[in-house]
């Protein structure tokens, strides 16, 4: 069996205003989803709440299992409320199991100085006390190394005014966390979205990466930057690809990341492009969207974390899935493009 996975995605730091590269999306073969057990990595970060850390690493491709937990205190096998008290010296972190082949360590540390406020030392957003303070945990000399070095990049790019504190440790022992915390973000996606978002951790990230959004603005058009980072809505059969019949692939108009094919597009009558899956699941995010008084599911580029539109449950495929995009948030490549794009190995597409 073939599988398509990405292949050299760049996420390394640009010193010059610390932000994650662009992609680079060459595709490459897998021939089976075994993994080497014995070539994994483990990476340890508390990033305050371990909820909102979990959800950011779970989906990324090369990530195999992520648990919330306690580390760096005291006491053996604490419970939440003993955390909680502060008087075990624990920290909520997550642990990451995850294949390097797929993902670097470095991708991952770049992840997370974009999730935290590194300035605060003492919690993080509202959530207050020793058990919410961030640090890295590295479990070898060359994780020490790249976390020392992702932190200097940070200082030296001056993106934040005050001083950085999140810590850089050796890894201690590690106790996962009662089993209603793991894979809280899932289990309880309502609940979860009305805490991130009156925790304050999204609007203070919106805030402080808001310089990638002015480079994007010069980028791109105006509907194209309002749909995909504020979350527009463009108007429903007047847009560039709700009617488009043409073979060929949908990509992400900011990263460049393939999403969906013509052949999973279909007619359904809303005015917007409309797709049964994606190309790759991995590529997609999907999140609680409380907006405009109504609950619904949004969809998210993952590399780039724009918004592309919201996925229901009224299609016509084997999973009854609508993915309803905007055209605003999409490019699209002609299946004769694709070799010349760089999109080579996604022909086998449309191959019968």
């Amino acid at each position: 069996m073939i599988f398509l996975i990405i292949d050299e995605k760049s996420y390394d730091l640009d010193k010059d205003n610390f932000r994650l590269a662009s992609p680079s999306y060459a595709l490459r073969r897998e021939d089976s989803m075994t993994v080497d057990k014995t070539n994994l990595g483990i990476a340890t970060f508390a990033g305050g709440c371990f909820w909102c850390m979990e959800s950011v690493y779970s989906p990324l491709p090369g990530v195999l299992e992520v648990l919330s937990g306690y580390t760096g205190g005291h006491v053996e096998n604490p419970t939440y409320n003993e955390v909680c008290s502060h008087t075990t010296g624990h920290r909520e972190a997550i642990q990451i199991k995850f294949n390097p082949n797929i993902v670097s360590y470095k991708e991952l540390l770049a992840l997370f100085w974009r999730q935290i406020d590194p300035t605060d030392p003492g919690g993080q957003f509202h959530d207050r006390g020793e058990s919410y303070q961030t640090a890295i945990f590295y479990h070898s000399e060359e994780q020490r190394r790249l976390a020392e070095e992702s932190k200097q990049a940070l200082i030296s790019s001056s993106h934040f005014d005050k001083p950085i504190v999140t810590e850089i440790l050796p890894a201690a022992p590690f106790y996962p966390a009662e089993d209603y915390h793991q894979g809280y973000h899932q289990k309880n996606a309502f609940r979860y979205a009305l805490y991130r978002q009156g925790s304050g951790r999204d609007a203070f990230i919106n805030k402080h990466w808001a310089k990638e959004k002015e480079q994007l603005k010069k980028r791109l058009t105006p509907l194209q930057f309002h749909v995909t980072q504020e979350k527009g809505t463009e108007p429903p059969f007047q847009n560039e690809f709700w009617n488009n019949k043409q073979e060929g692939i949908y990509v992400d108009v900011v990263s460049g990341e393939p999403l969906f094919s013509s052949r999973d597009k279909f007619d359904s009558g809303c005015g917007w492009p409309s797709f049964t899956r994606p190309v790759l699941k991995s590529n997609i995010l999907e999140k609680i969207d409380l907006s405009h008084n109504m609950t619904r599911t949004e969809v998210i580029s993952r590399n780039s974390e724009s918004h592309l539109g919201h996925v229901f449950d009224d299609g016509p495929g084997p999973d009854g899935l609508r993915y309803c995009i905007n055209s605003a948030a999409l490019r699209f490549i002609p299946k004769e493009d694709l070799e010349r794009e760089g999109y080579g190995d996604l022909l086998r597409l449309f191959r019968d």
